[in-house]
C-alpha cells in the first residue's frame, strides 16, 4: 500500500490561518464524514506511579529535578487498580488508561504493569499506557498482554523540543512509537499546546502527527496546566480560539483519528469546549483527576453532555 501524500507544516499554517468560520465548517464536515458528531468517546486516566522522574520536561509536575510538591510514589497494587477501573467503567469509560512517571519501565515493573492490562481487560475495557521510552522486546510483551494503545506524546513541533525536554530527544519518541506500532498495538500520541511556542510549531507539529504512516489512532491535545515549580509556570495564556484552531486543524488532517481534550479541560469554559466539539474534538478524558492535575467533575461532563445533546462512548 503506498503512502499517503505528506502534509507539510506550510500546508497546516495555512488551515491555521483561514478565517475562523471557514476553518470550523470545514473542520466540521471532515468530521461528519468519518464519526457521529454528536458521540464522544471517554476515557479514565489513572497515575499508576507518581513523581521522581529522572526526565526535565519543563512542563512536568513529576520530574525530581523540581519542587512542586509531588512525593516520590511507588507503583500502585494491583487491588488498587482494579478498584480504579471498575469505578470508571461504572461512570461510563470505555477506556482505562495508566500512567508511571518514569524515563521508561524496569522489566520487573513492567511484568507488574501487565497484570494490571490483563485486569482492565478482564472488565471489559480498552486499556492504555503510559510509561516512558521502551526498551527492545518490551512493546511485544505488552501486545502479548491484550494492550490496545500506548500512549507517547511527541509533546511539540522538533524545532521547539530541546526548549521544553533536554534529556531525551524527539528521536528517541519515536522509536518507542515505532516500535509500539510494529507491535501492533494502537497509538496514543498528541502534544501540548501553549508552552510558549509559534503557531508554526503547532502546526509543526500537527503535520508531524499527520505523517505517521498511519496517523495516531487516538490524539490528545493538551492545553498547558502552567504548575508553579516547574519552569513552565509562567508561560504566557493561549488566546482560546487558538486552542480551537488547533483542535480543527488536527481532525481536518487526521480525519479518522480520535482527537481528545486532554490536560487543561478544567479550567476550559463549557463554551470553549462546546467550540472544541464542534471543531472535531471526539473524545475526553473523564474523571475528577488526570495524573496530578484536576479534570471537571463527571457530574459537571454529564451536565454538559445533556445540555449539548452529546453521548458518550
Amino acid at each position: 500500500m503506498p503512502s499517503p501524500t505528506p502534509i507539510d507544516t506550510d500546508a497546516v499554517e495555512a488551515l491555521f490561518a483561514l478565517p475562523f468560520n471557514d476553518l470550523i465548517y470545514r473542520a466540521q464536515t471532515v468530521h461528519r464524514q468519518h464519526f457521529d458528531p454528536n458521540q464522544v468517546q471517554r476515557s479514565t486516566l489513572l497515575s499508576i506511579k507518581t513523581g521522581g522522574c529522572s526526565e526535565d520536561c519543563g512542563y512536568c509536575s513529576q520530574s525530581a529535578r523540581r519542587d512542586t510538591g509531588i512525593g516520590r510514589g511507588k507503583l500502585l497494587d494491583l487491588e488498587e487498580v482494579e478498584l480504579a477501573a471498575k469505578a470508571a467503567k461504572e461512570k461510563g469509560a470505555t477506556r482505562f488508561c495508566m500512567g508511571a512517571a518514569w524515563r521508561g519501565p524496569k522489566d520487573g515493573d513492567l511484568d507488574k504493569v501487565i497484570e494490571m492490562v490483563r485486569a482492565v481487560k478482564n472488565l471489559g475495557m480498552e486499556a492504555c499506557l503510559t510509561l516512558g521510552l521502551l526498551a527492545p522486546g518490551q512493546a511485544e510483551k505488552l501486545a502479548a498482554a491484550g494492550l490496545d494503545y500506548y500512549n507517547h506524546n511527541l509533546d511539540t513541533g522538533a524545532e521547539y523540543y530541546d526548549q521544553i525536554i533536554t534529556t531525551h530527544s524527539q528521536q528517541a519518541r519515536m522509536e518507542t512509537l515505532m516500535s509500539v506500532r510494529g507491535a501492533g498495538i494502537k497509538i496514543c500520541c498528541g502534544g501540548i499546546i501553549g508552552m510558549g511556542e509559534s503557531r508554526r510549531v503547532r502546526a509543526s507539529l500537527i503535520a508531524q502527527l499527520a505523517n505517521l504512516n498511519p496517523p495516531p489512532e487516538s490524539v490528545p491535545i493538551n492545553h498547558l496546566v502552567a504548575i508553579p515549580g516547574t519552569p513552565l509556570e509562567n508561560a504566557p495564556p493561549l488566546d482560546p480560539f487558538e486552542f480551537v484552531r488547533t483542535i480543527a486543524c488536527a481532525r481536518i488532517t487526521m480525519p479518522t483519528s480520535y482527537v481528545r481534550l486532554s490536560a487543561g479541560r478544567q479550567q476550559m469554559s463549557d463554551e470553549l469546549q462546546a467550540l472544541c466539539f464542534l471543531a472535531g474534538a471526539n473524545s475526553i478524558f473523564y474523571g475528577d483527576k488526570l495524573l496530578t492535575s484536576g479534570n471537571p467533575e463527571v457530574a459537571h461532563d454529564e451536565a454538559l453532555f445533556a445540555r449539548l445533546g452529546l453521548t458518550g462512548c
